[in-house]
């Protein structure tokens, strides 16, 4: 077995590997809400590893990284500490053997006072507390997802008797319409009887009677 997956057994959320048959393409947000309502929920995080307060939230795709790591018990100066040493690895020119790099970060470091063992469990703190902000993100999107599905589920059956109740009222008018024209033809059948002349005569004299406009 190598080092690092001996590592990434002992620090969780130590690798990042692609999900298996993910597909190689930009998901859409319909394919993105499918996936994370089809998920089982991930596990609950072990209860040594556990976020604090109330977690940043992504904002214009950024995430406030130094928060999460305080959420989680690693303080400024530690995250300082792996952010020096972060600084001084991308100084080291790529063609400098390892070793020699190795021997170089450990001098600076030393020389600024920074153990080098607690740069490591610091760093090692930092992927914990972003393996379970993910898992707590994966929880709260899964949460939404449920109760945003069961109001839309509300809202289709809204509109399904609100569209029912718009029919039905169309269908009553038809019906209405039509009758009242049948009967319209049974009394118009009286008033001719009387004669054209009659009726213009007792219309021009009646105030309850109005010529259309």
């Amino acid at each position: 077995m190598s080092d690092k997956k001996s590592i990434g057994k002992k620090v969780l959320g130590w690798f990042v590997q692609p999900e298996e048959g993910e597909e190689q393409h930009d998901a859409s947000a319909d394919e993105l809400i499918a996936k994370y309502a089809n998920d089982a929920p991930p596990p609950a995080p072990p209860p040594e590893v556990t976020l604090t307060g109330e977690l940043p939230k992504v904002q214009d795709g950024k995430v406030d990284f130094p928060a999460v790591f305080r959420a989680a018990g690693v303080d400024d100066e530690e995250q300082g500490r792996v952010e020096k040493a972060r600084g001084l690895l991308s100084t080291l020119p790529a063609v400098t053997p390892k070793d020699v790099q190795k021997q170089i970060v450990e001098a600076a470091l030393k020389a600024f006072g920074y153990p080098v063992d607690a740069i490591i469990e610091a760093g090692a703190q930092e992927i914990q507390a972003l393996e379970v902000y993910i898992q707590a993100g994966a929880r709260d999107t899964q949460s939404l997802l449920a109760d945003s599905t069961k109001r839309l589920d509300q809202l289709e059956a809204e509109m399904a008797n609100v569209k029912k109740v718009m029919n039905d009222k169309v269908s009553e008018q038809q019906t209405l319409k039509e009758a009242c024209n049948q009967e319209k033809l049974r009394v118009q059948g009286v008033l001719e009887f009387f004669g054209q002349d009659a009726i213009n005569k007792v219309v021009a004299a009646s105030p309850k009677l109005h010529e259309p406009k």
